[in-house]
């Protein structure tokens, strides 16, 4: 079965290993297709926000922890795909199952290819774009074209509230270079996650070369079945033909040796 089996809700045919009560290799790696696919949704949604409005620090961090979500999962499951795969060159595996982790491994090959497709994007707008921050309103009520400077109480409040002013600035500046600071850490985080993701992604592709070939032998030797299953056929229908011939001219001559008994007997009694 092949993670479209899953992914459409029909029951998994694989095994429950009984060991341990833990999933087999193969019944793990069509859910970690399944769970990886539905995260990959995820961070694309997350990824087509950015530079918009809705890009902001808390969608950053969103962004963040759905990659390395997902970058778990990826590493999980090409374990496990990997345990799978190693089980299949032993004697007593079933066709079916060879054929069922072939398939999972073309569907997770193919969903690594949308989660490198988004990291790039990701990097590209994470480079381009930073994050919105609304802007914070100083608490005070005063402009300056509007504070009696002959009053020393306004006075002192429009010092406060400069002081307040040039304090907000600063935190700005700072909150900024954090912004700065988080999101170049964010792109050296996303540029090493490619790299991980592009060296599972050649590993799987030698795996997925090695099942073909194997695809491949369970195909000639079926094919090589059906054909001896035909030709045997064939001799039983030939064997069955040369018997019932056999059997017509045995019953034949068994007539003529009774007619020419017959003919004796008579003329013997005549």
């Amino acid at each position: 079965m092949s993670f479209q089996d899953l992914e459409a809700g029909r029951p998994l045919a694989s095994r429950q290993n009984l060991n341990n009560g833990k999933q087999d290799a193969t019944q793990a790696v069509a859910s970690g297709i399944f769970q990886i696919n539905t995260a990959v949704s995820t961070f694309q949604r997350l990824v087509n926000t950015l530079g918009t409005p809705k890009d902001t620090p808390e969608l950053r961090e969103k962004l963040h922890k759905t990659r390395l979500h997902i970058g778990q999962l990826v590493k999980d499951t090409s374990a496990k795909l990997k345990q799978a795969s190693e089980s299949d060159h032993r004697a007593e595996v079933s066709a079916s199952k060879k054929v069922t982790d072939a398939k999972l491994a073309k569907d997770f090959q193919a969903v690594l290819k949308e989660f490198q497709k988004a990291q790039r994007l990701a990097a590209e707008r994470e480079t381009a774009y930073t994050p919105f921050v609304p802007q914070a309103v100083p608490p005070s009520s005063y402009k300056a074209g509007e504070v009696d400077t002959r009053s020393d109480e306004s006075a002192g409040l429009l010092v406060q509230s400069r002081r307040q002013e040039v304090l907000l600035l600063d935190n700005e500046i700072a909150f900024n270079e954090a912004i700065i600071e988080e999101r170049e850490q964010g792109i050296q985080e996303i540029q090493q996650q490619i790299g991980e993701v592009n060296e599972i992604f050649k590993d799987l592709a030698v795996l997925v070369h090695e099942q073909g070939t194997m695809i491949d032998d369970i195909g000639t030797h079926i094919e090589n079945s059906r054909a001896a299953t035909v030709q045997a056929k064939s001799h039983l229908v030939k064997a069955a033909k040369t018997q019932r011939s056999n059997s017509s001219l045995t019953c034949l001559l068994l007539v003529i040796f009774a007619i020419v008994i017959l003919i004796v007997i008579i003329v013997l009694a005549a």
